[in-house]
């Protein structure tokens, strides 16, 4: 806008300049050639036509030859000779072209006269056209701009919407294949303990029925084990941070699978240095070290060798659990931290998939590799004591 603006008073000025400098050329050959001959040659090319006048109106010289002495109308030159002022505008000449006009005085030997130089106008109009056209280009791009932001806000938010509606049909589906997982998790326990009660309501006093009781109390502490692990999964609350024993709250989490190890005669191996600090939540990680224990014992049902270590690298601890047992395949291995995906029989699917979660909370992270028939191995790396130097491992 502001080269568009100044395009008309730069084309002015540039006919003006030029003008000035035609006239101090017309004017130092006059004043050296009163007679003007010398000007019969002087054809510029931006020239129209050049007159002197004298103050009776005689045309003392003319670009045309053939109105050299003839009288022109000089009542609009007078005040241009007598003031001795410079005098412009636009015209326009018989053929239609629009020119401009350039009246100033000559002082030629004394006598005073007036110069009257029209100069075409096309080349410094062209600035002009020039800033014109680039305006409306730039205005036309604009235009454009603004068109092309406004199809691809549409054609974004149509994306973001239809993201939404698959993001919410993918919350459906999930949500109807937890249910049809939950349904079928505690149906099964429901049916033993309809089936164990039935048996005792019948024959209350039959020394049997002690075993049927102690199967109901399996299936009830089953489905506690499920809501127990679905509210943890839902829970959203920030887990409050503390300064925790790494080989402590290993140690603990094994004692608590011990028992169920030495049933399956799993051979278990802690290494871990006894100032390893950590920094986390305690309850939440000992969850998470019992679900990868629990699932490290069901993955080696003839026995084995569960090996737990942690060491220390860089700002980070890392624990890692490996077993001896049947291993992953590489189909499921894609899949193992999804929620509800499970391979087992009785499985709900949330034990990994709680365990990334959690250790998320903790700005950790969790990895798994398996080979079939070999064992698996799952390493979490979590964040040191703020401000702990220690450093090593050892048994």
């Amino acid at each position: 806008m502001s080269n568009y603006r100044a395009a008309g008073p730069i084309a002015e000025e540039n006919l003006r300049g030029q003008a000035m400098t035609l006239a101090a050329a017309i004017e130092n050959a006059a004043a050296q050639d009163p007679s003007f001959k010398s000007l019969t040659g002087f054809h510029p090319a931006d020239v129209a036509f050049f007159a002197v006048i004298d103050q009776r109106g005689t045309i003392r010289f003319h670009s045309n030859p053939d109105l050299i002495g003839s009288f022109a109308d000089s009542g609009d030159l007078l005040p241009t000779m007598r003031n001795n002022v410079i005098s412009e505008s636009r015209v326009v000449l018989g053929t239609g072209e629009k020119a401009y006009e350039f009246d100033t005085p000559l002082n030629i030997r004394g006598e005073l006269l007036a110069l009257r130089l029209t100069l075409h106008t096309y080349r410094a109009d062209a600035v002009v056209r020039r800033a014109r056209l680039n305006f409306a280009m730039l205005v036309s791009l604009l235009v454009a701009g603004w068109f092309l932001a406004f199809v691809i806000y549409r054609f974004a938010e149509r994306e973001e919407r239809h993201q939404r509606e698959m993001t919410h049909r993918e919350g459906l589906a999930r949500l109807g294949e937890m249910g049809a997982m939950l349904a079928h998790e505690i149906r099964n326990p429901l049916a033993g303990i309809k089936g164990y009660a039935q048996v005792i309501e019948k024959k209350p006093a039959e020394e049997r029925n002690r075993r049927f009781a102690q199967g109901i109390v399996n299936e009830v502490l089953r489905l506690e084990d499920l809501v127990n692990d679905l509210l943890a999964f839902v829970r959203n609350e920030t887990p409050s941070m503390t300064r925790l024993d790494c080989r402590g709250l290993v140690t603990h989490a094994v004692s608590l699978v011990s028992q169920e190890a030495r049933q399956l005669h799993v051979a278990v191996s802690i290494e871990c240095h006894e100032d390893i600090p950590l920094f986390g939540n305690r309850d939440r990680l000992v969850q998470v070290l019992l679900n990868l224990f629990k699932n490290a014992l069901q993955a080696m049902p003839d026995g084995g060798a569960l090996r737990i270590k942690a060491s220390v690298s860089g700002p980070s601890v890392i624990i890692t659990v490996a077993d001896s047992g049947t291993g992953i395949s590489t189909e499921d291995m894609a899949r193992v931290f999804e929620p509800f995906y499970t391979t087992k029989a009785r499985g709900t699917g949330l034990g990994l998939a709680l365990c990334k979660k959690i250790i998320d909370e903790h700005n950790g992270t969790i990895n798994l590799t398996s080979r079939v028939g070999e064992g698996t191995s799952v390493s979490i790396n979590l964040p040191l004591q703020k401000g702990s130097n220690s450093s090593g491992s050892g048994s």
